[in-house]
C-alpha cells in the first residue's frame, strides 16, 4: 500500500485509514464526515489530493499532440489557464477524465485520477513518442476549498487572490516555490497546490493552524463533490460510458466539434459527433430520495410499474442539503427533472425524483 507524504500527518491528526487506489488514505478524522462537509461549505477544508497523478508533457507541438488524445481546444489554451478534458476510447468511452493548464507555450500540466495515472503514463508515452513527458512521482498536492480558501491562502502568496476558476500561477509559499490553481472537486472557490515532497507537510501544518482550516477525508470529499453533481471515475465514467451520456458535452468545444475548425482527430469522435446531434439513449440525472433511506451506487431503477429504467451510479447522504442524494443514469423518456421514479434498497422499492444537477450552487470563483 502506498503513502502520500502526509501519512505521518494523517495519524496525528487521529485520521481514520483506508485502502484507496493503491494508497492509505484518511476517509475521516474526529470531527467525522458530516461535520468536516459541513466546515468545508462554511469555512475552508484542507484535502491530500497527493494520490493523484501529477504530469508534465513538453516539446514542440505539445498541443496539437495532445489534441490527438483529448477533445479540448489546447491550441487556443492561454498560458495559465486550465480545461477539464477527456482521454477516450475508440468507442467513444472514457479512459480517465483529467485536468489539463498550459503553463507555457509548450509545456502543459495533467492532473489524472488515482486509479488510472499508471494507465495513463503508459498511453500518454506511447502516444506522444516525440515529446517529454515528467511524471512528478512522489509530488504533494494539496486542495484548500470554501469561501474561506482565499483569504487564507492569499495571507501566505498574495499572487492567488488574483486567480479566477481554472486558472494556475507558480508562486511562494513560506519559501517554497508551488504552482497554484484555483480549482477543486468540491462545488466551493478554493485551491488545489501543488508542493515538492520534502515541502508539503510544513505547508500543510501552516494552513491547518488558520483557524478557518479543517482537514477533511475521502468521505466528505465524496459527499461534497456528489453534492455539486460531479462525476467520480469508475462511477459516473468509465469505458462503457459516453462523455455526451455523463452530460459532458459543455468539455467539447465547438472547434472540435462536426464543422468546427479542427474537427474530431481524437478517439471516438465520430460516435461523439454523432451522439451531440442525435441525443443519447441514456443519460445521467440527479436524484433525490423521497424518504430518509440512504440509496447506494448499483441500486436498481424503476418505473411505478416495476419495468427498469436505469441504474444509481453514486449515492449517500446530503449533509447540505438534509436528506439522500444520487446521481445515476436513466433511460432518455425518464430524464426529466421531476419525473417519479423507485430505487431498489434490499429489494424494496425506495421514492425518488429525478432532480437538477447540481444539488448544491456551486460558488466557484469566475471573476
Amino acid at each position: 500500500m502506498n503513502r502520500t507524504p502526509l501519512h505521518a500527518l494523517h495519524l496525528a491528526l487521529g485520521a481514520r485509514m483506508v485502502p484507496f487506489a493503491g494508497y492509505e488514505m484518511p476517509v475521516q478524522y474526529p470531527e467525522g464526515i458530516v461535520r468536516e462537509h459541513l466546515h468545508t461549505r462554511a469555512a475552508a477544508g484542507l484535502f491530500d489530493v497527493s494520490h493523484m497523478g501529477q504530469v508534465l508533457v513538453r516539446g514542440t507541438g505539445a498541443a496539437e499532440a495532445l489534441e490527438r488524445l483529448l477533445p479540448s481546444d489546447l491550441r487556443g489554451l492561454a498560458p495559465g489557464k486550465q480545461v477539464y478534458s477527456l482521454l477516450t476510447n475508440e468507442q467513444a468511452g472514457v479512459l480517465d477524465d483529467l485536468i489539463v493548464t498550459r503553463r507555457d507555450s509548450e509545456t502543459f500540466f495533467l492532473v489524472v485520477n488515482a486509479g488510472c495515472k499508471q494507465a495513463d503514463v503508459a498511453y500518454l508515452r506511447a502516444c506522444l513518442p516525440g515529446l517529454e513527458l515528467e511524471e512528478l512521482a512522489g509530488q504533494g498536492l494539496l486542495a484548500l476549498q470554501g469561501p474561506a480558501a482565499v483569504a487564507v491562502l492569499g495571507a501566505l502568496a498574495p499572487a492567488v487572490a488574483g486567480l479566477v476558476f481554472m486558472s494556475g500561477t507558480q508562486c511562494v509559499i513560506d519559501g517554497v516555490r508551488c504552482f497554484v490553481t484555483r480549482s477543486g472537486y468540491t462545488g466551493e472557490d478554493g485551491f488545489e497546490i501543488s508542493v515538492p515532497p520534502e515541502h508539503v507537510e510544513r505547508i500543510a501544518r501552516l494552513l491547518l493552524a488558520h483557524e478557518s482550516v479543517a482537514p477533511v477525508g475521502l468521505g466528505a470529499r465524496d459527499s461534497l463533490r456528489l453534492e455539486a453533481g460531479l462525476c467520480l471515475y469508475g462511477h459516473e465514467l468509465g469505458p462503457a460510458i459516453t462523455p455526451v451520456e455523463a452530460g459532458l458535452a459543455w468539455a467539447i468545444p465547438a472547434v472540435r466539434r462536426a464543422g468546427g475548425a479542427r474537427a474530431g482527430g481524437y478517439p471516438g469522435a465520430q460516435r461523439i459527433d454523432a451522439e451531440l446531434r442525435d441525443g443519447t439513449a441514456r443519460r445521467r440525472v440527479g436524484l433525490r430520495g423521497e424518504e430518509r433511506v440512504p440509496v447506494r451506487e448499483g441500486a436498481l431503477l424503476t418505473d411505478a410499474d416495476g419495468n427498469p429504467v436505469g441504474e444509481v451510479s453514486s449515492g449517500g447522504f446530503g449533509p447540505s442539503v438534509g436528506g439522500p442524494v444520487m446521481m445515476g443514469y436513466v433511460e432518455r423518456a425518464f430524464a426529466a427533472p421531476g419525473t417519479a421514479l423507485y430505487a431498489l434498497v434490499r429489494e424494496r422499492p425506495r421514492p425518488v425524483t429525478v432532480s437538477k444537477l447540481p444539488f448544491v450552487p456551486r460558488r466557484y470563483h469566475r471573476g
